[in-house]
């Protein structure tokens, strides 16, 4: 019986190819196969959202796109990015073509913390990457409340 050393790297390509089978097959099942075979695939830009002290900056990578392809809107807290990239390859009978770069209708949503002001959101856009800029609520402060007694007089004024 011959002795295989383990290698770990190997089981993770081993994973990594039956999650991919696995999701492959899910998304088939679903439609976006069909979409595939078609020259098109599910695209979901990719995002960051970064805290800084007094806002959170969300940028989108949305290469290809303009401001006009876009939708931005911010509603019961949550924001929601939408749009629409569309094929830039061209129907040839003749010659062999290859579709690689993802395009089609995505959107991407994200809830915000409770007390936004929806009017105080800004967004830019440049050179393919989109940027929000979302400013935190004010902290909100505790309410000092008086405490009274039965007969109407204050006992934090020590009467009774």
């Amino acid at each position: 019986m011959a002795l295989v050393r383990w290698d770990p790297a190997r089981e993770l390509d081993l994973l990594q190819g039956d999650m991919n089978r696995l999701f492959d097959t899910f998304f088939q099942g679903r439609g976006v196969g069909a979409a595939a075979a078609n020259g098109s695939r599910r695209w979901i830009p990719p995002m960051d959202l970064v805290e800084a002290d007094d806002e959170f900056v969300l940028r989108a990578d949305l290469p290809g796109l303009d401001p006009d392809d876009l939708e931005l809107e911010v509603k019961d807290n949550v924001l929601t990015i939408a749009g629409e990239r569309r094929a830039e390859h061209e129907d040839r009978k003749e010659g062999y073509h290859r579709v690689e770069r993802s395009f089609g209708r995505f959107s991407r949503s994200l809830d915000l913390p409770e007390g936004i002001d929806a009017s105080a959101v800004t967004a830019d856009f440049d050179r393919g990457v989109l940027e929000v800029r979302i400013p935190k609520p004010a902290e909100r402060q505790p309410t000092k409340i008086e405490i009274g007694s039965r007969n109407g007089t204050s006992l934090e004024s020590g009467e009774e």
